[in-house]
């Protein structure tokens, strides 16, 4: 398993959750858990993912879902979990 941390951040809209998930599916990635709120019209996501059967290289995956954000007005960013451990270790 690899997995990767996905973070969605901006003004709630309907249909966020329901196009980073097809692009998920669409490059073979599966969603291991997922967290989301939207407190005074701001929506956050956060997702952990099996990048491992996915055939599209990280990097590109990353572009192209922060290329999906900026079309959607929001922000999406993708981390290797490890590297997100530690930026975020205390």
């Amino acid at each position: 398993m690899e997995k990767a941390i996905i973070t969605v951040v901006g003004h709630d809209a309907v249909g966020i959750i329901a196009k980073v998930c097809v692009y998920l599916a669409d490059n073979n990635i599966n969603i291991l858990d997922i967290s989301q709120t939207i407190v005074s019209g701001y929506f956050n996501m956060m997702m952990i993912v099996d990048i491992a059967e996915s055939k599209a290289e990280f990097d590109t995956l990353c572009k192209e879902l922060e290329e999906m954000g900026k079309e959607m007005g929001l922000v999406i960013k993708c981390q290797k979990e490890e590297i997100f451990d530690m930026m975020h270790r205390v």
